[in-house]
């Protein structure tokens, strides 16, 4: 192609060519790259740091990466020259590294990037116990890591014992199981074949003996009536791999037989956690081979026309209220259908498509609660306003985050286990509101606005 017609073109014969350098870029696998300072520097605040900061590097013609690939390195210089990257360069065994560099390198556009690209290919959902496992080495467990969330939906569409062992890592698999552990998500394996998958890959790290032995005496659920009873071996080493995993499996949630019959015998779950177990199925009298979470379905994310101040209306079926313009001088209130029980972790947004002078978002109790006013005055409203201070029963915690208007996304956390409550504001989470101990056993989501608020809710 002639030169001078396309930026994007021309700046590509500058990519990784030595002609067009000034310094080396030394990768972990040894591998050796070239690169502009000048570009890589005006591009990236990061590189600017390191290649103009006097020291060193401010007068060498080398610099190294010792964590990052030559592979997801021509990733960054691809997209830091260009703006971009084509889709073919990214592909299953670079694109966990890619997305780590471009978090490190603070390139947050080239993430989303990454993520769109990710959308549109089928390798991801091919190679999601895989791209889990290295993700798991690479990254912290965070919660806006929106990759990790991604790789993690994907996996919760695969039954566990469909997936063949040495696929997906310990790792993986505890960062799988504590980011599905009683949360509302959708998830197709039942708790016990979590629990046979976690033992059975628990085994295969510690011999081929214990990984054969645990695998005849975990039957799948399928398979119960041909179990096979032999004596297990290393039950103690399986018992240390396994370790980590137990706190993120449900024991409640798998039938008491299964518990006294298969479980119990392998001696490799501490004794106190079946107890705890028993007890727990005595208490509640339930006795199914349950699935992890809480469930509620999508549709009932949405408001409800029968909690709802007079002032106010519901459209596009449900999913957003809207305060009319007569609704301009005091806030009235407003709760979704979804009914959150005793036990488990929620979650669910609301998104201020267009906020109001004062907007309030958080939970109520459906009793004894009026909508046609402010849910911070009632003693049965909990909420966060968008003047950044929480209220309860007419009563303030101020400054628990920054003020907030149209466009903001407010995620709610709700630990019913332990009856707490926190948000997320712009996707930076803050802790839970220590005066809010004690939360009643039944709420339900619930935003105050007036004109002219517009308030979308959706499932997290």
């Amino acid at each position: 192609m002639t030169r001078g017609y396309s930026l994007e073109q021309d700046l590509r014969l500058l990519i990784n060519n030595p002609m067009y350098s000034d310094i080396e870029i030394l990768c972990e696998d040894k591998k050796k790259l070239y690169g502009c300072r000048a570009i890589l520097a005006a591009r990236s605040e990061l590189f600017n740091s390191l290649l103009y900061n006097g020291m060193k590097e401010t007068y060498e013609n080398k610099i190294s990466f010792p964590k990052i690939s030559s592979s997801a390195m021509k990733i960054i210089l691809e997209y830091t020259y260009t703006g971009s990257i084509k889709e073919e360069n990214l592909t299953k065994d670079n694109v966990i590294e890619a997305f780590s560099a471009a978090d490190y390198f603070q390139l947050s556009d080239l993430q989303n990037f990454i993520m769109k690209i990710i959308e549109k290919t089928s390798f991801v959902k091919n190679y999601s116990p895989e791209l889990l496992s290295k993700i798991a080495e690479m990254m912290p467990l965070t919660e806006d890591n929106f990759l990790l969330k991604f790789l993690v939906e994907n996996l919760t569409t695969i039954p566990l014992n469909t997936i063949e062992f040495g696929r997906l890592s310990i790792t993986g698999l505890q960062y799988f199981l504590s980011y599905t552990h009683k949360k509302v998500k959708f998830f197709v394996t039942p708790e016990y074949e979590v629990f046979r998958y976690s033992a059975i890959l628990a085994a295969r790290q510690v011999s081929d003996g214990a990984f054969n032995t645990i695998k005849k005496r975990l039957p799948t659920l399928d398979q119960m009536e041909n179990s096979i009873q032999i004596e297990i071996i290393d039950h103690q080493k399986v018992t240390k791999v396994l370790e980590p995993l137990i706190k993120f499996i449900d024991f409640n949630q798998i039938k008491g037989k299964i518990l006294v019959d298969i479980i119990e015998p392998l001696e490799i779950i501490p004794a106190e956690i079946i107890v705890d177990a028993y007890r727990q199925k005595s208490s509640y009298y339930t006795d199914l081979n349950g699935t992890r979470g809480i469930y509620t379905n999508e549709s009932n994310y949405i408001w409800d026309e029968s909690a709802c101040g007079s002032l106010l209306d519901i459209e596009e079926n449900g999913k957003i209220a809207v305060a009319r313009y007569d609704c301009r001088s005091a806030l009235q209130s407003i709760r979704a259908k979804l009914t959150l029980g005793s036990k488990g972790n929620f979650e669910w947004s609301v998104i201020l498509e267009k906020a109001s002078l004062h907007s309030w978002i958080g939970i109520c109790a459906s009793e004894d609660f009026n909508y046609e006013i402010w849910a911070g005055k009632q003693h049965t409203g909990w909420v966060l306003g968008s003047n950044g201070s929480c209220w309860h029963s007419n009563i303030a915690m101020s400054n628990y985050c920054p003020k907030f208007g149209d466009g903001t996304k407010i995620t709610i956390h709700l630990n019913m286990d332990k009856r707490t409550c926190a948000f997320t504001v712009n996707g930076i989470r803050y802790p839970e509101i220590s005066t809010w101990g004690n939360l009643p056993s039944e709420l339900c989501p619930v935003v105050s606005l007036r004109y002219p608020g517009r308030f979308r809710i959706e499932s997290s």
